[in-house]
Parts: structure tokens; sequence; C-alpha cells
């Protein structure tokens, strides 16, 4: 993953956390239900996730109570607008993004010396079975202080009214009192700490409940997508509601999402775009095994890719060079069939989210095609980091190269 860090691509946004904000953040930790990390120092993302943390406990999604409760842990204002590198939910950005929208000086009045964990309460306790999930719908985000920071304040004030009262002014045990709480919590007469419940409603999400599934709404019926066959076993026998099912692996899926306005193809524009030379190139390296050049010259030379194209095996060449080979043999026979002849996961790479659809819902749908076919790098790295980062190991020094240039490149 070295080369991905000395190119920027590998979690650079990250906050370092260290000395007094540690001890905030096990307080969080602790205040949640979970144990204190033993680290004296780490990085934290927007939502408060730390990979360093997730290491240590080797639980990547530490910050869950199950999967139907999630939170999230505040303590530097300066988490504001940063990337969440390993969202449970697709809209986890969004729900940060209302937190410092609605409460920004607060939270910047808050962590000055002190530190917030949410609770994103779906209003489900507990997971039973898959299709819990169409009972997502309102989240509302409640806000908690360490140190019992919003009770401090109301003791703090009774003791002022009681000051006020009457002789208690000579009082020294009172003195001593409201000494005591300054020093501890400093002056809260006008802080204003209070932090009302915000609601968000969802639409069409991604969890990773259940080993990850999509549910897009506002269509004819809701579409529940699976990435794992046991969860999908499991719901299709459930006949309790009226929603379309697939795994994310059957092929009749993207005609659905066709059929529904969803995704679009247009092969023929797709082929003579910068996004088609990045998921050929891709497809042909999965080919080059051992070459007498680096990988990375070859996908940016054409003389070496053309040397190379017909170096490998004909079917290999065949899918490579499919869907240029379909075009070409459509000029004479218009009644050819795109399966017939170009490559499932190349065809499968080339959709789009349909114009139609709203800029929020078109983000969720690229990353589903993503996930449905992984040939674009960019992409691949834009709407599922984590996902790339464990596949990146898998690849040649040298393809790292050229994935590395042509994220660079693009952005």
């Amino acid at each position: 993953m070295q080369k991905l860090k000395d190119a920027n691509l590998f979690r650079n946004e990250l906050i370092p956390i260290s000395g007094k904000l540690v001890e905030r953040y096990n307080k969080c930790l602790v205040k949640l239900g979970f144990t204190a990390t033993k680290l004296t120092s780490f990085s934290i993302d927007g939502i408060g996730w730390s990979p360093e943390i997730a290491e240590e406990k080797e639980q990547v999604f530490y910050l869950n109570n199950g999967e139907a409760n999630s939170h999230a842990i505040i303590i530097t204002p300066l988490q504001k607008g940063l990337p969440i590198y390993n969202p449970f939910h697709s809209y986890d950005a969004e729900l940060m993004k209302l937190v410092f929208k609605t409460y920004s000086k607060k939270i910047q009045n808050i962590t000055r010396d002190s530190a917030l964990y949410l609770d994103f309460d779906q209003n489900i306790d507990v997971f039973y079975e898959p299709l819990d999930v169409l009972n997502y719908k309102e989240i509302t985000i409640h806000f908690h202080l360490i140190d019992d920071l919003k009770k401090a304040k109301e003791e703090q004030l009774k003791l002022i009214e009681t000051f006020n009262q009457d002789y208690n002014f000579i009082d020294e045990n009172l003195h001593q009192q409201l000494i005591s709480s300054a020093k501890k919590y400093g002056d809260l007469r006008e802080r204003d700490i209070n932090l009302e419940p915000i609601v968000y409603t969802s639409d069409s999400f991604f969890t990773r409940a259940f080993g990850g599934v999509y549910l897009l709404r506002n269509f004819i019926k809701p579409i529940l997508i699976f990435e794992s066959k046991e969860a999908y076993k499991e719901a299709i026998n459930d006949t309790t509601y009226d929603v379309l099912m697939f795994h994310i692996a059957q092929p009749e899926l993207m005609n659905q999402l066709k059929d529904h306005v969803i995704i679009e193809c247009d092969l023929e524009a797709e082929v003579g775009s910068k996004r088609y030379k990045r998921i050929k190139k891709f497809i042909f390296g999965e080919a080059l095994k051992e070459t007498q050049h680096p990988v990375n010259d070859i996908l940016k030379d054409k003389t070496l890719f053309k040397s190379y194209l017909n170096k490998i095996d004909v079917k290999t060449r065949k899918k490579v060079m499919s869907a240029e080979r379909y075009l070409d043999k459509k000029k004479v026979n218009n009644n050819l069939k795109i399966a017939d002849f170009v490559d499932e996961q190349l065809y499968f790479a080339l959709h789009k989210p349909h114009s139609s659809l709203r800029a929020q819902h078109q983000d969720l749908i690229w990353k589903l095609l993503v996930n449905i076919a992984p040939k674009d790098v960019l992409f691949w790295y834009w709407y599922d980091k984590e996902n790339f980062y464990e596949n990146f190991k898998t690849w040649q020094e040298s393809k790292k190269d050229w994935v590395i240039e042509t994220i660079r490149n693009n952005f």
C-alpha cells in the first residue's frame, strides 16, 4: 500500500489524534459500550472511525453495536467535511453533513474541552432477517456529551440560583461547590451545549448489513440486491413483502435495472470514451502474466499494446476487443446481438446510471455498477475505496503503477 500512500491515494485525509483527544475518544467508546483503545495515537475520518483502532480490535465496524445500531464520535471540528473511508451505510456522509450543517458552531464550542458521541437511531434495536432492511426510513440522530456536561451545566446553574437567594452568598460550602464545578467544567452559564435530535429521511441506499444489501426505492416495486448468497437465499423464501430481489451476480439483474430506467448503455458512444479505454486496458492487463516489458508500459504504449494483444490467445484477444468487434460486424449485419459478441463483464462495466436519476441516486448506482463489474479502476477507487484497496494488494507492481497513474491523471 506504500505506493498508494506515496501518491496520496490511501486514506490521505485522516486526522491524527493524540494526547487529551485520545482520552476523550476513549470516554466516548466506553459510553457507547465498547472497550477503550490502548493506542496512544491514531487517526480518524469524518465519522470518527480509525483504521488503527479497527486493526487493534480486529473489527472493521467497531463503532457498531450490531448491524442495526451504528454510531459516530466527534472530538474535533476538523472532522467537518472529511471523507468517511469505511461507511456502513451509503448515506453516512449525508448524516455527517447534516450534523455539521445544523450544529457546526455548537460542535466547535463543545469540542474545545469535551467530545460527542452520536447514536443513529433507526428505531430498530436488532436485525433478525434480511428483509428487516425495508424498515429503514427515518434515522434520528441523538447527541450525547462525555463527562455528563449537560447535567453539569444544570447543576451549576442550580448552584448559582441558590447562591443568589437570601444570604446564601456567605455560605462557604456553597462557595466551594461553585469553585469545584468551575474548575472541573469551566463557566457553563453561557455555553450552548444543547443539541436537539435531528431526523434524516432515507431513500434508496446501501447497507453492509447481511453481507451487503442495496435497497432501491421509488420504482414500480422496491428492489433489493444482495451481495451475500446466503442472505439472498433466506430473503427469497420470505413472502411478507411485495419486492423484487436479486443476487448481485445474477445476469438478469442488469436487464431489470434497464427496464426500470435505472441504468443505460449506448455502446457506440461508450466505445469512444476515456472510460472505455480504461476498462479495456484493465481487462487486457488481467490477461498479462509473464511479460518482457512492464505492464505499465504495455498499457500506455500503443505499439506494445498491439504487440502483446497479438501474443495472447485468441479467446482472450476476442474478449478484450469484443465491443469494437461487435460494432464493426454490426455495420454489415444489424441483427447481431450484443450478448453473442461482447464480453459480459466488459459490457456491464460500460453501463452508467440513467441520466434521469438524481445526483444522490446516481452515486448509489455507480457504486452498484462498480460492485457488479469492477473493471474501471477510477470509478472503483471513487465509489468503493476499501474494496479497491484490498484488490490493489493482489496486483503486480507494474500494474499498480498504471492504476495509480490512471487515477491521478483523472482527478
